[in-house]
């Protein structure tokens, strides 16, 4: 797959996955990019994430908060809002079916593509 192909790929899911993260406790932008890089193509890199958590605070999605760190300077924490919490529970009801579907038509048609050969 190319690299224009995943960000394709990236574009729709990629801040859902950031609202998961988050989910449960606030985060660190740091400590968000390594956990999305665990999930291998999620995450180009972390330059990435910074505009996608400022359109989701822009959205009312996300909350940010300046934590002071142990060590250096303060640290920026993402926090999901209640209006963050509905559109990742939209997003969950509607990725299962739609996965599901995408899935089913590329199963569907599999055996008929021809191989390059």
């Amino acid at each position: 797959m190319t690299e224009s192909q995943l960000v394709q790929l990236r574009k729709g899911v990629l801040e859902y996955c950031i609202l998961a993260q988050i989910a449960d406790a606030p985060k660190y932008g740091l400590e968000l990019a390594k956990q999305l890089s665990q999930y291998g193509n999620l995450l180009a890199n972390e330059g990435n994430l910074y505009p996608i958590l400022s359109r989701l605070r822009k959205l009312g999605w996300v909350t940010t908060m300046w934590v002071e760190a142990p060590a250096g300077p303060p640290r920026r924490y993402y926090g999901i809002t209640a209006d963050g919490r509905a559109a990742l529970r939209t997003f969950r009801e509607t990725w299962v079916a739609f996965s599901a579907d995408a899935t089913a038509a590329l199963a569907a048609t599999q055996d008929r593509v021809p191989s390059a050969t």
